[in-house]
């Protein structure tokens, strides 16, 4: 192996207005297009850096409650005082001794952990 590519994601069909603001928003992560024989699909593909995150939409959606993307970043408290202000309060999580981290749900429920970079 060389390396993690992309997460993928799932989101119901015309979530993708739903869930721009969080991810481009909030997360300041950078939409790219889709390629064209996968644009149709619907869904979104967006990056920050090496994190690439594919959310594609699936047919009888329903959240990831249990599996994620864990995502390492500079500013856990901010990015935890953001999210919170915005109406996805964190959950932080201490089971892990010497490691900060708390899960969100994204616009649609799938599950997110922070942790401090």
């Amino acid at each position: 192996m060389l390396r993690l590519d992309h997460v993928q994601l799932a989101i119901p069909a015309g979530a993708e207005e739903l869930c721009r603001p969080f991810y481009a928003g909030m997360l300041g992560m950078r939409e790219v297009p889709k390629p064209a024989a996968l644009a149709g699909r619907g869904g979104l593909w967006l990056e920050s850096g090496s994190v690439r995150i594919h959310l594609g939409v699936e047919e009888n959606f329903r959240p990831a409650r249990k599996a994620h993307p864990a995502i390492a970043v500079a500013d856990l408290d901010a990015l935890a005082r953001l999210l919170s202000e915005a109406g996805h309060e964190p959950a932080w999580d201490d089971a892990i001794p010497d490691l900060r981290r708390f899960y969100v749900e994204d616009p649609v429920g799938n599950r997110i952990e922070f942790m401090e970079g």
